[in-house]
């Protein structure tokens, strides 16, 4: 058995559910397909789709537990695609990660702001993307969990939304708020966190600093140590609000 159907056994009984099943939304066939392999390697269930109004076709015949879409795409883009998503009660709370080459801060705000809950920049490492779409799976299966032992934790969830709304105070509508709390960067974990905020892999960022993948895993893991983070998504998060990097 698979170590994501191990994670998803009903509590209880042992009977483990179905694989959970994601839609892929890419216009560009070549990528569409090398990443639904790898997708379906790692014991997924993998709808694609090649522009956003097919998606949205899929989502109504099978509703997935979590979508990876492209941004830049014809007719509809991945904003609108978003847009439509959460603007339907049946798809407001499905984790979406969007795929794309648009990598500058403005864009990842843009993104959030949409509402996506993970931006991986073009090109990126497959094995980054599935330990994302898992991260995610296990925390909406978490937050299931807490609405059937008892009410979600609201407070963390309004905490979440203030820290977004506070990115995108200022005159542009993208500054981000100063940080009320001082923390020490050394120069290399500063420059390690600017090239995670850029969108770059582990490996990508050795490269960039003539260093080793292990040493590019310490300083993230010491990031994640400093900021209370958890995850490359938060730690951006929390870097650009606190204007942490640029």
């Amino acid at each position: 058995m698979s170590s994501q159907a191990q994670g998803n056994e009903r509590s209880g009984d042992n009977v483990p559910s179905l694989p959970a099943r994601l839609l892929l939304v890419d216009d560009e066939p070549g990528l569409r397909e090398a990443v639904q392999a790898y997708l379906e390697d790692s014991d997924f269930l993998v709808d694609v789709a090649s522009n956003a109004r097919e998606g949205w076709e899929l989502l109504q015949q099978n509703l997935p537990d979590l979508v990876i879409t492209d941004i830049m795409m014809p007719e509809v883009d991945g904003y609108q695609f978003l847009q439509q998503m959460r603007e339907d009660p049946k798809f407001k709370a499905l984790p979406v990660v969007f795929l794309t080459a648009k990598g500058m801060t403005t864009d990842r705000i843009q993104g959030y702001q949409a509402g996506c809950d993970a931006y991986l920049s073009k090109p990126f490492d497959p094995e980054e993307l599935v330990a994302i779409v898992k991260n995610l799976l296990e925390r909406r299966a978490r937050v299931r969990t807490e609405g059937e032992d008892g009410a979600p934790d609201i407070t963390a969830l309004a905490g979440q939304i203030a820290r977004i709304e506070n990115m995108l105070k200022g005159k542009s509508g993208i500054s981000p708020s100063p940080s009320p709390i001082k923390i020490d960067l050394t120069p290399r974990e500063q420059s390690v966190l600017d090239l995670v905020a850029q969108g770059l892999m582990n490996k990508e960022i050795a490269r960039r600093l003539e260093t080793s993948v292990r040493n590019v895993e310490k300083y993230v893991s010491r990031l994640f140590t400093k900021t209370g983070t958890n995850s490359r998504t938060e730690l951006v998060r929390y870097a650009l609000e606190h204007g942490l990097t640029q």
